[in-house]
């Protein structure tokens, strides 16, 4: 590989999360990594080949740590002092929006000052974190010059390759899909490409500039939440035709061009937050978008959305609405993984709650403590057996929801509501 010889790379991962931790592992097995965290209980589960966010298998985090050595393997620490062995840093902390969807830089300035702090003369920064065009050049380098007293492009350089985890997805991973890179000149661009091409077999595609490829990242990410705010409307309309809306979907996918998208709710660290950026960026230079904001209201409504048609729903079978006893299935932002940011799965909760329903959460892939510490509600590790409920919900497209006999646990008269299109139309009360 080209760039050992060039540059000898020591890597640095800041932010082992859902991005952080995939990417300090394949990189692990080339290089010598620095792993680094603020959070000393994930540090520690590291150490001890454990990921609760279920992304990297033991095994692998195992193999990685066993490496450790001057040329290649893991050392994860939470310690930022030993960052300054690392000539190559690479930024991959969350990026939230506030409660009033303003983009939340603090984790992204926090790990920037980090990094500062032990910048040394020809380092080459890089943030995958999604942020809005210009965020790098214009909120980072500042921040990195003025702590490390070192020049932009003259001392230091950075780059830009945006994270494209799917959380939970077991076949577009890391390696095999292809990935954005920049760089701040056009040999840093070169270096930093080489790079993560060494790791990545699918390949990268390296862009003109750092603003293209911060640019690229929001653009992928709100256009899948326009499309999905497109068939959540329709979902709407097609209730109240009374048609079903997974039905017609199938049926206009037969056609070639057709892109199928689901109805759903629309949570998560990207689709439901990456938008924002964009849209607050192009309100900064005097644009206020329409489309973008537009999807980004019907989607952010769903979750009140499905618990009005559970209300009513209940109502027409005269279930006494206030006390009764609601199992809702899943958690999660989405199926199939742990992750719980910015589930929207919770606005469902909340809602339902406030006609005095009482609500049972069961999923089978978080952390009930978790749970109860982000959002203050509690849940199952199992559905009771000998208990029944006026109403279950099924809210995440768990693989584990498909086979319940729900006439077991489904009170007569009951409703079942499926949220996801897990189950037949036959089989349920209705599906969004």
């Amino acid at each position: 590989m080209s760039i050992n010889k060039k540059i000898n790379p020591v890597i640095a991962v800041i932010g082992l999360g859902y991005v952080g931790l995939p990417l300090a592992v394949e990189f692990g097995k080339f290089y010598r990594v620095i792993g680094f965290d603020t959070d000393h209980k994930r540090i520690n589960d590291l150490l001890n080949g454990k990921d609760k966010t279920l992304e990297v298998s033991n095994n692998e985090l195992k193999t990685v740590i066993q490496l450790t050595s001057n040329t290649l393997g893991i050392n994860f620490t939470v310690d930022s002092t030993f960052l300054v062995d690392s000539n190559i840093k690479i930024i991959t902390v969350p990026t939230p929006v506030d409660q009033y969807n303003n983009p939340n830089l603090s984790n992204l300035l926090k790990a920037t000052e980090t990094v500062a702090e032990t910048l040394k003369k020809g380092d080459i920064i890089i943030y995958e974190s999604t942020v809005f065009p210009g965020c790098t050049e214009e909120v980072c380098v500042p921040v990195l010059e003025k702590i490390s007293g070192l020049k932009f492009n003259i001392d230091f350089f950075c780059g830009y390759s945006p994270e494209r985890i799917n959380p939970g997805d077991k076949t577009h991973t890391l390696t095999n899909i292809k990935k954005v890179t920049s760089g701040s000149t056009p040999g840093s661009a070169k270096i930093i490409d080489e790079l993560y091409h060494s790791i990545i077999p699918a390949g990268t595609f390296l862009t003109g500039s750092i603003k293209v490829a911060e640019a690229a990242k929001v653009i992928e990410n709100a256009q899948r939440d326009i499309n999905i705010a497109f068939v959540n409307e329709l979902s709407k309309i097609f209730s109240l035709l009374d048609i079903d809306t997974n039905e017609v979907l199938e049926a206009a996918s037969t056609k070639w061009n057709f892109v199928n998208f689901k109805p759903g709710l629309v949570g998560g660290h990207c689709i439901g937050v990456d938008p924002y950026y964009l849209a607050q960026k192009a309100a900064s230079v005097g644009y206020y978008p329409e489309i973008i904001l537009s999807g980004r209201r019907i989607n952010d409504g769903m979750g009140i959305y499905v618990a009005n048609n559970i209300i009513r729903l209940m109502i027409k079978k005269g279930i006494n609405v206030l006390n009764a006893e609601i199992l809702v299935l899943g958690i999660t932002f989405k199926e199939n993984c742990p992750d719980i940011r910015n589930t929207k799965v919770i606005d469902v909760v909340k809602e339902l709650r406030s006609y005095g329903a009482i609500i049972t959460i069961f999923d089978p892939w978080v952390d009930c403590l978790q749970v109860a510490q982000e959002y203050g509600i509690d849940c199952l590790s199992a559905i009771p057996i000998d208990k029944k409920y006026d109403v279950i919900t099924i809210a995440v497209s768990h693989h584990q929801f498909i086979d319940i006999n729900y006439d077991s646990i489904l009170k007569e008269p009951g409703v079942l509501y499926d949220v996801k299109g897990v189950l037949k139309s036959a089989n349920v009360d209705a599906r969004l």
